[in-house]
């Protein structure tokens, strides 16, 4: 019987492309994605330890209004945000066409639907109950900012929106900081440890904007994230898995908010 286990291959430079070519084109795409939010975040972070009073005691709101008092401007500029955020996206998957590849390298394809849904269905399972368990430990010790997943209005859109958003994060991250990010990696002739490192590290930096809870426990997140992918060679689990777990947390906190007392609200 032949193994599930399925290692990602090294794949050499495409299309006759130098190493000095991929490695310049690996820094744009994250400059323009996650690399800069990793920055944005670092300054966020810094600005909350200068700030007056603890880190518990001030909020990283993740979904909020861009126009309240004007649900329809609101929406518009909701599905605005959503859109452009998965352009680095389109980037990427045009980038792995041009080097005859194509999302499908990755695992970012509809070849295996009940594979993606049932794997990214445990993935969530598991991670999800020590994920919240960690952050209320993180919060509780003070090394956690309260986090806010949606603070939108009670509009008929919201549940809707904060679903879209879910995911795309969930898109965005995987697609990038695992499949394009590792594959890039790859080619450049990194070891599998040292590309783990380096996705991980990313993946806890643009969320240290929420303290050192949030860069930890997403570093963690990232390196099993990453062993699922060189096991399984398809993102689509880990989409599924990231997807599943930002819903359970947007409309959770929506729907528990100000209800129960052991969630923190601001």
């Amino acid at each position: 019987m032949v193994s599930e286990q399925r290692v990602v291959d090294a794949a050499p430079p495409p299309g006759g492309l130098s190493r000095r070519v991929l490695r310049s084109e690996t820094l744009i795409v994250l400059a323009l994605s996650l690399g800069a939010s990793a920055v944005s975040s670092l300054i966020s972070f810094v600005g909350s330890l200068t700030r007056p009073g603890s880190l518990k005691e001030q909020a990283a709101t993740l979904n909020g209004s861009y126009a309240p008092g004007r649900p329809w401007l609101d929406l518009t500029w909701q599905l605005f945000g959503i859109a452009t955020a998965l352009v680095p996206v389109v980037l990427v998957a045009h980038l792995l066409l041009r080097e005859g590849a194509g999302p499908k390298a990755i695992g970012f394809d509809r070849t295996r639907p009940w594979f993606d849904l049932g794997r990214g269905a445990l993935v969530a399972a598991g991670i999800g109950s020590a994920g919240l368990a960690f952050y209320l430990a993180a919060r509780a010790s003070g090394f956690n900012l309260t986090v806010v997943p949606e603070s939108l209005p009670e509009v008929w859109w919201k549940y809707p929106v904060l679903i879209l958003s879910a995911i795309q994060n969930s898109v965005l991250e995987e697609v990038i900081v695992v499949g394009y990010l590792l594959r890039r990696l790859d080619q450049l002739g990194w070891t599998p440890m040292r590309a783990l490192v380096a996705s991980s590290v990313l993946r806890g930096s643009y969320h240290l904007y929420q303290g050192i809870g949030g860069f930890v426990g997403n570093m963690v997140m990232g390196a099993v994230f990453v062993l699922l992918y060189r096991r399984w060679g398809r993102v689509g689990p880990l989409v599924v898995a990231h997807a599943l777990l930002d819903i359970v947390a947007f409309v959770g906190y929506g729907l528990l908010a100000g209800k129960v007392d052991w969630l923190p609200t601001v």
